[in-house]
Formats: structure tokens, C-alpha cells, sequence
């Protein structure tokens, strides 16, 4: 748990993913074409990805990817993510945390 802690707060958003998952692939698309930049975990290509993904679930994460956390903060998966995006509160939460300038 401690090691997910770390990896979040090295930078305003990161995505915890799996390289074959196309749910995860939507997401760092999403992120992409807003102009934000994410710091992205492949859990199929990390050493210890096992271990990550194990501690996503005992945060409550089912299924545990994708998984994003903005400023440190876990904000959700997909639908919570794309909820934000269409309630216009996503890119404001981007700005706060100086991961989108514009």
C-alpha cells in the first residue's frame, strides 16, 4: 500500500493500467486528448504489478484497472472518471493540481 502511495504522489495524475485492457486504453486516450500528460502503470509490464494491483483492490477497486488518482487523491475508474468528464468537472480538478495549463 505504501509503494501506491508514493507512486501517486509523484505526480498530479497517474493512471494505473494494463496494456491489454481496452478500458484502460479509454482512459489514457481520454487524458491524452485533453493535453494532460499522466504518469502511467502498465500492471502487466511493472515489476511487482501483482502486488500493485493487489493493494487497488483492498482500496476497493473491482475490477482494480484502470484506476486513476488526481493530486494524490483516488478519483475512480472509468465510469467515475467519464462521470466527471461529462458533469465539466474533470478539467477544472486538472487545473487545480497543475496537470492542465489552459
Amino acid at each position: 500500500m505504501e509503494r501506491v502511495k508514493q507512486m501517486v504522489s509523484e505526480k498530479p495524475v497517474v493512471i494505473f493500467s494494463k496494456s491489454s485492457c481496452c478500458m484502460s486504453y479509454t482512459m489514457k486516450t481520454l487524458f491524452s486528448e485533453l493535453g494532460v500528460y499522466p504518469s502511467i502503470h502498465e500492471l502487466d509490464e511493472v515489476p511487482r504489478g501483482k502486488e500493485i494491483e493487489q493493494a487497488l483492490i483492498r482500496l476497493g477497486r473491482s475490477p482494480p484497472v484502470p484506476v486513476v488518482f488526481v493530486g494524490g487523491e483516488l478519483v475512480g475508474g472509468v465510469s467515475e472518471v467519464m462521470t466527471l468528464h461529462l458533469k465539466r468537472s474533470l478539467v477544472p480538478m486538472l487545473k487545480r493540481v497543475g496537470a492542465l495549463w489552459l
